[in-house]
């Protein structure tokens, strides 16, 4: 079976433009990449968890933040190029993320040099427009945007 993972896609619409809230992964792998890198934000989970619970539990570890209260849109899940099956739930909803802090992950690094380092699972988070996060995230992920704009547009902002 596939791994899964379940995150939020928080929304906003700021002077008539929507904007969305995705991250960027930490560690050095990813030091350098932008376009295409980012991420909703959004974890695993085990086959017997509520996606939904799942998507929250991993927002509030990833950015240290409670999730917004907003109503909750659930986008159908996208398979990513590895196989990976993600989850999303956008939910409406404005957060001051000045001082997200993300958990850690511990990885051998440099490669094949017996030492373990400490990295952030997120190093950045974001408020942008739709139109730039469709450069920045993940190819797979940009039909939640897709979806998301659909739902928008059809509850007239």
């Amino acid at each position: 079976m596939a791994k899964q993972s379940a995150g939020l896609l928080p929304y906003r619409i700021r002077d008539g433009v929507l904007e969305v809230l995705i991250c960027h992964p930490g560690g050095p792998l990813w030091a350098r990449r932008d376009a295409g890198a980012w991420s909703i934000v959004k974890g695993g989970y085990a086959v017997d968890e509520d996606p939904w619970a799942a998507a929250q539990r991993e927002f509030r570890e990833e950015v240290g933040l409670d999730p917004p209260q907003g109503a909750v849109v659930p986008l159908a899940p996208v398979r990513q190029r590895a196989g990976k099956v993600v989850s999303a739930f956008a939910v409406r909803g404005d957060l001051d993320v000045t001082d997200a802090v993300s958990n850690e992950f511990e990885m051998e690094w440099p490669p094949r040099s017996g030492r373990q380092k400490s990295f952030p699972e997120i190093d950045r988070v974001e408020w942008c427009s739709v139109a730039v996060a469709r450069t920045r995230l993940i190819a797979a992920q940009v039909a939640f945007l897709d979806e998301l704009e659909s739902a928008v547009e059809g509850a007239g902002r």
